[in-house]
């Protein structure tokens, strides 16, 4: 490639390149976010704190049936979790699961969420 092709693709090259180096950090920092929260195999996990802190309610197909809205203990929001289930998991604001509120849903199989979005209250895992 000649200098002067060169410089005329230089702003193209160098936006690539700091694109490329912002998102392996992006990558990075995720993946030492959630390094050992805790969780299991085959368990919806919350925290009442973020990134994990806190007492974890464990959710797991034993315990909780796909479907069903799950409300969370009395007095008990979850605030981060972790999803190893092999099934998706909605998240709800609500208690009663109820779409008026926000709600989310999470694949499984390995998603973690270091700080939610709102509380959550309920839940309801998916078939």
């Amino acid at each position: 490639m000649s200098a002067r092709r060169f410089r005329a693709h230089l702003p193209r090259l160098l936006v690539l390149a700091v694109l490329g180096l912002v998102s392996s950090a992006g990558t990075a920092t995720a993946a030492s976010a959630h390094e050992d929260p805790g969780c299991q195999k085959g368990e919806f996990c919350l925290w009442r704190a973020n990134d994990y802190g806190g007492t974890a309610q464990r959710f797991d197909l034993r315990t909780a049936n796909p479907a069903e809205c799950i409300p969370l203990p009395e007095g008990f929001a979850g605030a981060s979790f972790a999803n190893l289930m092999s099934r998706d998991v909605t998240v709800y604001q609500s208690e009663e699961c109820s779409t008026e509120g926000d709600f989310v849903t999470y694949p499984g199989g390995g998603t973690f969420v270091p700080d939610a979005s709102f509380l959550v209250r309920g839940i309801q895992i998916w078939e």
